[in-house]
């Protein structure tokens, strides 16, 4: 009889930052620009490395891919988030709840891969710079890309076809400003065990796989590096290094906070909000900024640009 006392919800109502209607114009300004920074620096990295022929590398191909995942990060997060600011209801249904995770989940679970590969990239690069053509040839490299979209689109599908097997009847309103598992694991009348066993038995060995990959990679960068007689050899592969290790370490740092015991109220998100927004707008940049052969093909496309606009602007006159 109780059971039937219970309304199911097919509906949510993301709370977000409803306890601050007077930051709203200026959330909506920051958010609304760092999510078109977003958008510019990634798209613009994936046509970068596509356009350009010497950057068909692995690390770049890997980086491409990376940048494609922060672009569907964010378009899974920010434009919603937006939306609610100003919308009275912020209602978000079931299904969009769902595809919005989907999504999410996609994204931080290649990316994890992806950061792994990158490191072990790098530790091919420095140590067996001989045998880095054999050990990571193209072939290997689009199998590891190939390897990742399918396993992160499984580990995505599971933990979705284990959410809808909830049932939410306990409150519509979720604590947050997106659909997250550990809100919506707070309001199921259903009990999660299961989902929260997936969790481990799937989720865990893949941040225990990839965290070790990076560490172990960078332990072995290290020891060659300190064994390296010349100062400039040894500047010349930490600064190889330095972009994916900054990109690794907030990403990691970020992640680790985040997976903690389910809690009651919004702590959760002030690092939410870094690791779905902040850290997308952040990879380009520090890729860019700190490597000479994407500055130095974003001149050449530059200078191609100004070329065929003085060419064309000569033929108009």
């Amino acid at each position: 009889m109780a059971k039937k006392n219970h309304s199911l919800t097919s509906e949510f109502i993301l709370l977000g930052f409803a306890d601050h209607p007077e930051l709203k114009i200026l959330l909506f300004w920051v958010f609304f620009a760092i999510y078109l920074i977003t958008m510019v620096g990634n798209v613009g990295l994936v046509g970068l490395i596509c356009m350009e022929h010497h950057l068909h590398t692995p690390m770049y191909i890997f980086l491409g891919n990376l940048a494609v995942m922060d672009s569907c990060c964010s378009c899974a997060i920010t434009p919603k988030m937006l939306e609610n600011l100003f919308s009275e209801d912020r209602m978000i249904s079931l299904y969009e709840c769902m595809t919005q995770f989907y999504f999410l989940c996609l994204a931080e679970t290649a990316d994890c891969f992806l950061l792994a590969a990158m490191a072990y990239d790098r530790y091919v690069a420095i140590c067996n710079p001989l045998q880095y053509h054999t050990m990571m040839s193209k072939k290997l490299c689009i199998q590891m890309t190939i390897g990742t979209f399918i396993t992160s689109n499984l580990h995505s599908m599971i933990h979705v076809g284990l959410l809808l097997r909830l049932t939410f009847c306990r409150s519509n309103r979720i604590d947050h400003f997106f659909c997250d598992i550990l809100p919506l694991y707070r309001l199921s009348c259903t009990d999660p065990y299961i989902n929260e066993l997936m969790i481990y038995i799937f989720s865990m060995p893949i941040q225990i796989f990839t965290i070790a990959t990076v560490l172990i990679s960078y332990i072995c960068i290290l020891f060659t590096v300190f064994k390296m007689k010349s100062k400039e050899g040894r500047g010349k592969a930490l600064s190889t290094c330095a972009s994916h290790f900054l990109s690794v370490s907030i990403f990691y740092i970020c992640l680790l906070m985040y997976i903690r015991p389910l809690e009651e109220g919004d702590k959760d998100i002030p690092v939410a909000i870094f690791y779905t927004i902040l850290i997308p707008l952040l990879n380009p940049f520090i890729y860019s900024l700190r490597n000479k052969e994407v500055k130095n093909a974003l001149k050449k496309v530059m200078r191609n640009y100004n070329i065929l606009k003085q060419t064309s602007s000569s033929m108009v006159n």
